[in-house]
């Protein structure tokens, strides 16, 4: 009897203890504080960015910058930190919406002056010259694109005959500024044929070619990219269009166009074919 009164004693006391265990974690789980999130601040610098799309020769306005924290790791090159920097200053080349603006789109501080004299290397003059819709290339020569000019009149220069025209190409790999009012490639790909080119010359070229727009029709031939080479043509005249492309003359007469001479000992025969 006296013994299973101690087990039952024992067996309230383990209840009593995993009573007083569960309680205690409870507790202990209760006032335990919540884990806190620690933001890491990364650094920032103040850029000066374009509030919208903006064309060379721009000269850049209040409304047209704004300022735009960026990662102090992803910072262009050249930036500006405000936006009193650039006010002012005249855009050399193409800038997007929310593009940094960077020094090496910018003109000199001494320019002033916005749209196609600033966009005129030293030493280089803007000549705007007429030429044809169609050799153009129909609306395919934007600015930035380089050409080579090409001119037709209406005699051979030499004191020939007005009944003689002659194609002369006259400047090559010539840089173009602007194509009737636009300083820049229009971005929707919209072809939009002119007539109306400036070009970027120096002062010997433009005499030259002041000359031939005067005198003869102008023709653009686009260049490509990359085709730096120089070439140098002796014109084209009309026998020598005439000429191109023709079959080679047959021989006439019926006589040989080949003979062979056979040596057999001390005789020689000759044979033709």
């Amino acid at each position: 009897m006296n013994k299973g009164k101690a087990f039952a004693q024992i067996g309230v006391a383990v209840l009593l203890a995993c009573v007083a265990g569960f309680l205690a974690l409870r507790w202990m789980s209760a006032t335990k504080p919540e884990p806190q999130v620690v933001e890491i601040q990364k650094p920032t610098v103040p850029v000066a960015v374009a509030v919208r799309i903006i064309s060379p020769g721009t000269k850049l306005g209040p409304d047209m910058v704004r300022i735009v924290d960026f990662l102090e790791t992803s910072v262009p090159d050249g930036v500006f930190a405000t936006a009193e920097e650039v006010v002012g200053r005249i855009v050399l080349s193409p800038v997007s919406q929310g593009e940094p603006i960077t020094r090496f789109k910018l003109a000199s501080t001494e320019i002033g002056i916005g749209g196609v004299s600033a966009l005129v290397n030293p030493g280089m003059r803007a000549m705007a010259v007429k030429g044809n819709r169609v050799m153009g290339i129909a609306g395919f020569v934007n600015p930035g694109n380089r050409v080579d000019v090409l001119v037709t009149l209406d005699h051979d220069g030499q004191g020939g005959a007005r009944d003689k025209p002659v194609s002369k190409l006259v400047l090559e790999n010539v840089l173009v500024l602007a194509t009737g009012e636009k300083l820049e490639a229009d971005e929707e790909g919209k072809v939009a044929p002119v007539d109306v080119y400036t070009l970027e010359v120096s002062p010997e070229q433009a005499e030259r070619l002041a000359l031939a727009s005067l005198k003869g029709e102008l023709n653009f031939a686009l260049r490509g990219s990359l085709d730096n080479d120089p070439v140098l043509t002796p014109g084209m005249d009309l026998p020598r269009v005439l000429q191109a492309h023709k079959p080679r003359p047959k021989p006439t007469g019926g006589q040989p166009t080949r003979r062979v001479e056979l040596i057999t000992g001390a005789s020689r025969t000759v044979v033709a074919f």
